[in-house]
Order: structure tokens, then sequence, then C-alpha cells
């Protein structure tokens, strides 16, 4: 069987049942899917293997346990065929004739299927009319402007594959920043319960929290003697589809989903993982970098592999500025390297015991990792004033949510009770509004059904009153800023809101127009008194598709000018993995024009609202500080500035 677009059937590592696991399945009847599309099968026959994985998906049980049991046509989704399939491969490590598929598919078609917008369908379709088979003749194909001539297709279709080609090259052999955590974790823990293992740590751009990432780096602490067995069984840890490179100190891995399983010895390890990992198989694996360093020498290559590298040089450079040497062995006085390189000279080394004893001898305040970009973090480290950065703990509640209502997957009591649950005081609910339709259906909240839900709100909140619990809902709206710059719903109906988040849906008619007429519409809807925050401020989907064309900066100074005239208008950073918008790199510029960011996980369901957490390492990267996020207020404080 030859392996397609680095897809493949897994090989087993288990001399007996269970041979394979749940997720390992999951993605080959994703795969398989889709190659049968590919080569046009029976869609009675395509659905059936789409609805097996998301029904495996969805199982809580353990998957051998239910085989064992004989449940496993009980499970809606799984029909007798796939059913027996499913025992034969966990059984008996038997994936019948799967195999044959894979090598039926030419490579290029399953590239293919990996560019933003172009789903398995179309990709046989063009691969009949046209006799494409690779992104580069795609490329080709749409550059002569054969792909537009199509029947069915068109000159957007056209355009949105080549600016797909473009996203899937730039963003090859990166992951979203979830997903590279949920793997390095995994690993992390993983590797960190083995015998003669002291510490180890992420490192790379997973540390840094890039909103997308390359390779994991991992640097582990064992003392010498140990060296080699740690590395032995690393080299033997469930999850590894492939070994790259092995020596005395580096390892180079290619990680697969069962890194993440739960029927093995680390038990929940994937209870976090959610549809953003199981439905995306273009995130089926990724590539790990392993240090095993010595445990004085863990602080410097922790250090020299979290980077980034114009912050390695910045460190440097400073080092030299004191007559010193810094690498990833050690921090070495100039007077004793003699002519001793590398490892070598580590013997010469400056003792620091942890990250910060490097900083201090470099006579540097500590930079957080998320920090080290050299975006001004040596100067103020020099200066003592890295700013003390906001955590998760300091967040109160977030303003953006969805229900049933519109697009959520969950009630409003049940978000509330998950909000609770986290510790939080204050939920905000913000309903899409009419103008947002999706496969020509409005999923927004008509102004009849707006009074229904301020009604429940109101009693909810009653309710927790009554039961002295200081938990509240705020009622907001998602409100479609329109191309002209108008809000969605009349001025009556927003002024039943406790706040309004504008945000822009129609991308497409956005993208195509002029950045300063998309600025002077998005600064029009800002300056309507009913508007609180802007959401998503750029529309950007990582790895799908680019923000539509848009001055932030401007923008930004117009908020400041109405925040000094005493009127509340806040920018939103999407928490949700995959926008993270707004980018990091602006968050200081509205800092520093006095805009409260809010961050909010734009959650649809109960476990959306985690994502959370990923906002606040992007507010982190941005060198905010708790008094820059509003959402780090108490309820009261939150229920006052709404009001006013």
């Amino acid at each position: 069987m030859v392996k397609v677009g680095g897809w493949g059937l897994p090989a087993s590592k288990r001399s007996e049942p269970p041979f394979f696991t749940k997720n390992q399945i999951i993605t080959v009847f994703e795969q398989i899917a889709i190659l049968l599309e590919l080569k046009g099968a029976n869609m009675f026959r395509v659905r059936a293997y789409q609805n097996a994985s998301r029904a495996l998906s969805q199982m809580e049980k353990g998957l051998f346990q239910v085989i064992k049991s004989k449940e496993l046509t009980e499970i809606k989704g799984i029909g007798k065929g796939l059913s027996s399939l499913i025992s034969e491969i966990v059984l008996n490590g038997d994936w019948g004739k799967l195999g044959d598929l894979y090598d039926e598919v030419p490579v290029g078609l399953v590239e293919m299927v990996g560019i933003p917008g172009l789903g398995p369908k179309r990709a046989r379709i063009l691969h009949e009319k046209l006799d494409v088979s690779s992104i580069d003749e795609l490329r080709s194909a749409c550059q002569k402007g054969l792909v537009a001539n199509l029947q069915g297709f068109g000159s957007k279709s056209q355009d949105k594959y080549l600016e797909g080609i473009e996203l899937y090259r730039r963003n090859q052999g990166r992951s979203r920043l979830d997903v590279g955590l949920r793997y390095g974790m995994a690993l992390k823990s993983r590797i960190s319960e083995i015998k003669g293992v002291e510490e180890v740590e992420l490192a790379g751009s997973a540390r840094r929290r890039k909103e997308t990432i390359g390779d994991l780096d991992l640097v582990v602490s064992a003392l010498p003697h140990n060296h080699a067995s740690v590395i032995d069984s690393i080299l033997n840890l469930p999850g590894i589809a492939d070994v790259k490179g092995s020596g005395d100190s580096k390892i180079s891995l290619i990680l697969e989903q069962s890194v993440l399983d739960s029927d093995g010895v680390h038990g929940k390890l994937d209870k976090a993982l959610d549809e953003s990992i199981v439905n995306r198989s273009e995130d089926a694996t990724i590539d790990a970098q392993i240090r095993v360093v010595p445990p004085e020498t863990f602080p410097f290559t922790l250090a020299y592999f979290t980077g980034s590298k114009e912050h390695n040089i910045r460190m440097r450079q400073q080092a030299i500025a004191l007559g010193l040497r810094l690498n990833e062995f050690g921090l070495i006085p100039e007077n004793l390297i003699g002519e001793s390189i590398g490892a070598d000279a580590a013997k010469y080394t400056l003792v620091c015991e942890n990250e910060a004893q490097i900083y201090q001898k470099l006579g540097l305040q500590w930079i957080t990792p998320e920090l080290r970009e050299d975006n001004g973090e040596i100067e103020a480290a020099l200066d003592n004033s890295v700013p003390n950065l906001v955590s998760q703990k300091m967040i109160k509640g977030a303003l953006h949510n969805h229900t049933t209502a519109s697009d959520g997957r969950n009630s409003l009591e049940e978000m509330a009770a998950e909000a609770i649950g986290l510790g939080w005081e204050y939920l905000g609910i913000a309903e899409h509004s009419p103008a947002l339709n999706i496969g020509g259906r409005s999923i927004g909240v008509d102004p009849v059904a707006v009074d229904q839900q301020a009604n429940l709100i109101h009693d909810l909140n009653q309710k927790f009153q009554n039961q002295g619990n200081n938990f509240r809902i705020f009622h907001g709206a998602e409100c479609d800023i329109l191309p002209d710059g108008k809000l969605d719903y009349d001025r009556e109906t927003r002024a039943k809101f406790h706040h309004v988040i504008g945000s822009v849906h129609a991308i497409n008619t956005w993208k195509s127009r002029d950045e300063q007429v998309n600025t002077d519409a998005v600064i029009n809807a800002i300056e309507d008194p009913s508007f609180t925050i802007l959401g998503h401020p750029t529309g950007r989907v990582l790895q799908v598709r680019e923000g539509f064309p848009i001055d932030m900066t401007q923008v930004i100074e117009r908020m400041g000018e109405i925040n000094r005239e005493g009127s509340l208008k806040a920018i939103e950073i999407n928490a949700s993995p995959y926008r993270l918008d707004l980018d990091w790199r602006l968050c200081r510029s509205a800092r520093d024009h006095g805009v409260p960011i809010v961050i909010n996980p734009d959650a649809h369901s109960t476990e959306g609202l985690s994502d959370i957490s990923y906002g606040v390492d992007i507010a982190r990267k941005g060198w905010l500080r708790a008094g820059d996020v509003l959402n780090t207020l108490p309820a009261n404080d939150i229920d006052r500035i709404l009001a006013q």
C-alpha cells in the first residue's frame, strides 16, 4: 500500500488486542470517505464512513470495551457492515480491503483536497474534465482561465482556488495553536513519566504561543548515564508514526493522533480532544524534535530552543557586551573559552539553575516566553519595565457567546451552568442578527425572539439572585456590520441589549472592495451610539482564509478618540483557535490608544467556553495587562459600564 499525501493505514505496535485505537480508526475512516468521493463512489457508501467516524468520535465509552460487550451495533451511525469491520480492526488488526483505496487514488488529488474551499467532489470534477492531478497543475489551469470556463465553477471559484493554493503553500508543515499544544502537552505528559527524566518542557513557537506553529520542540533533562535509556523509552512511546532520526541527544519524530488516545496507559489524555482535531485530517500528524540534555544544561537549551531567532540574537549581543558567550550549552566568560566550542566550552559556564537566572546574569528582567519576539522586550527588560501580563485566573467572564437561539449547540441554561463551573461571575450572550445567512437561511434572531430571550435571561438572573448566586447573564447581540457601515436590527431593537458586538460576516463582499472603503464602513458602524465591541475585527480564519482588507490603525485611532469622549468602544480578541483575531501584533496599539480589549471565546457550545485560554495567550503575547482587558473586571463593574 502506498501512502497517499501522508495518509495511510497505521501499523500496530501491539501483539494483542486492541491492535488499533478509536482515534486511529476515526482518522482512517475520514480518509476513506474522502478517497471514495474522489473515486466517485456511491454517496451512501461515503456517508457510511463519515457517519461511523462521527459516531466513534462522540462515543464516550472505551471502544475496546464496547466491542467486547457486543454493544457496537447499538451505536447510532454504525451499521452492521462497518461494525464488523471495526471489530476485525481492533480484535485482529485486519483492515480488510481498505488499503487498496490508497493505491487507487493519485497522491496529488489528496493534496488538492487540502486547499481551503476545494472539496473531494470538485477535485474529482477538475481531474475528470481538465486532467488536473496535482496542486501545481491546478494552479496552472487557474492561471490559464480553464477553471473559470468550466461549467459550475466560474471566475470566483478560480480566484478562490488560487488564493487557497497560496494559503496551503504558506501553511504547509504548520498547525493551529490549539492542535500543536494538544499534541505537545500529550507528548510532554508521556515523557515526564519515563524513568530517569528529571524535567521536560515544550519550547519553540508553541511555548511562545504563536497562532500557528511548526514542529514541536521539547527539551528533556536527564543525568548523562540515563540518556540512552530515556531516548530508548521515548522511541517506544505509543503515538509515534515514524522516527525521522535519532542520535545521542536529539530525536526527530512524526506523531500521530494516537499520542492523544485514551485507550492507552495515559487514560484520559484526549478528554479535551474536540472537533478541531478529530474532524481535521490535515492535522493528523505533527513533527516533533526532542533534545535530551544534562540538568545543568537544561535552562540554556530550553531558552535557546524557545527562541525566537531574533530574540536569541539580541540575547547573544547582550552577553557579548558583558564579555560573555551565550549558546544552547551555557553562558561562558570570553576569557575562559579559549579554543573550545559548543558543548566542550560548557564546562566553563556560569551556573544557572533556571532561565530567570540567565536573564539576571545578563542584567535583564525575566521575559516570559510569549514576549520573546524582539518586539521591544529586551529594552523593557533592561529598564525593568516588562509588564505584569494578564492571566486566565484574572478573567471574570466573557461577552460573546451563542446558544441554540441562533447557531449554538447548547441552551442558555447549559451555557450559564458551564460558565459558573469555570468560576466566572457573568456570561454575555450575543446571538447573530437576522442578516447572517448560511446556506440561504437566516440563522439570526428576529426582534420577537429577542424579546423572548430577554425575558428568559431576566428570569434566570432573578433565579440566581434568589439563590444568593452573584452570577448573571448579560443580554447582547452580534449585529452584522452591513456593507454600507450600518448595523443590522433597527435602533429600537439595539437599544434593548446590554451590549452590541458589531461583526463583518459577508467576507466575500468585503474582500472584493478597497481597503479604505472597508475601513470607512467599519468606522461608521463603530460611531453608532449602540455599538460596544468590534467582533473578530478582520474576519480571518487561520489556515482557511485571510481577513478582508482594512486599516486597523485608523480604526483603533478612531475608537480611542471616542473612548476619550466618554463612550465605551472595545475590540475583541476572538479566542476561537480558528480566528485569534485581533492579531497580537495590534494589541499594544489598542492599549496605547486607550481602547479596551475584550477576550471572548465566541463559544457555540459549552466546550467552546474553554477556548478563552487561547485568547489569553494572544493577549499576553500582545503585552496586555489586566487593566487593558475589560473582562478582568467583576460583574458589578461590567454591569455599571454597560449601563452607561
